[in-house]
């Protein structure tokens, strides 16, 4: 499968190229330091790159098709998984995936949004929107959690809500509101962990909790950098300029006090390894769940009224 290649990468892969090129001749060749001056041409290109994104490039940094998802990140970190389906009203929501987990010594809850990895897989998950049913669907995992007594970790990655006229029929505002409203409340930990794309009311549908994670090349916001131009300059050219005063992205949300904590990412993006991206996360995951179990259902509830009626408060 060929690699998918963003714009503001390709004089690395041209390098990388160039450089291979050169790795298949030089049995033949003398050309070993030239080789050498090259690899590490590349390691200071990447290093430059990467550590100076604009907020656009890690918007499609988010995006990226190869960028793992919530199920290669539970088969990754977790064993024993054993998914369930259905909100025991309407069907189940393929959009939203979640179930019961064993990471490393705690019992977990994992819900997540899914996506495709091609256009068969996409249809099939909905290009990871959710209905209503997929919201009800992860408030009745929540709540069978909270009768276990299991910690719920919950992973974002969605363009939003779907916006379809039947989600609305089957109360798609309602959903996320009640969500909202349960969650608050829950008497066990719930750890967010944002892993690409958090966008609108879709990602805030199971995003309220103790501890919110980020990893690094996420995007976290009440609109898409799209859409925002669309609004402001009737046009999607300017999606650069909105992704910009959006503030989005996660070193952005860790100063304004949105999310807790970032995980870094391997470099150039979770996608280029999936496993060091899932044994990071794992890692951190861990580390808040070794504080969170010690908390009482009391003082978690109080915690995330203290913490949420914090955010957008500001003095001029």
């Amino acid at each position: 499968m060929a690699r998918a290649i963003l714009d503001f990468e390709k004089p690395i892969f041209e390098l990388e190229a160039k450089l291979e090129e050169m790795r298949k001749v030089s049995d033949n060749l003398d050309i070993g330091n030239e080789i050498i001056k090259i690899e590490k041409k590349v390691k200071q290109l990447k290093e430059e790159l990467y550590k100076g994104l604009s907020r656009w490039q890690r918007v499609q940094l988010a995006r990226h098709p190869d960028r793992p998802y919530t199920l290669d990140y539970i088969n990754l970190m977790t064993e024993n998984f054993v998914e369930l389906h259905g909100d025991r009203s309407y069907k189940d929501d393929k959009a939203m995936v979640g179930g019961l987990a064993q990471l490393d010594n705690y019992k977990v809850m994992i819900i997540g949004q899914q996506k495709g990895r091609d256009t068969k897989s996409n249809l099939y998950r909905n290009f990871g929107m959710s209905n209503p049913e997929g919201y009800r669907k992860a408030l009745r995992l929540m709540k069978l959690a909270e009768k276990f007594n299991r910690p719920v970790i919950t992973m974002l990655d969605t363009p939003g809500a779907f916006p379809g006229i039947e989600a609305e029929e089957r109360g798609q505002a309602e959903a996320i509101a009640r969500n909202l409203f349960e969650m608050s409340k829950l008497r066990v930990p719930i750890i967010i962990v944002i892993i690409g794309e958090g966008a609108s009311g879709g990602a805030l549908g199971i995003g309220l909790g103790d501890r919110i994670l980020m990893l690094e090349n996420c995007w976290y916001s009440v609109i898409s950098p799209e859409s925002c131009s669309s609004i402001l300059w009737r046009s999607w050219e300017y999606k650069e300029q909105a992704a910009e005063a959006l503030k989005l992205t996660a070193p952005d949300l860790l100063q304004q006090g949105i999310i807790d904590r970032i995980v870094p990412e391997p470099l150039g993006g979770a996608h280029k390894d999936h496993k060091l991206a899932a044994d990071n996360l794992k890692q951190v995951l861990i580390e808040e769940l070794d504080k969170l179990v010690k908390i009482k259902p009391d003082k978690l509830f109080e915690g995330r009224i203290e913490k949420f009626g914090k955010m957008g408060v500001y003095q001029e």
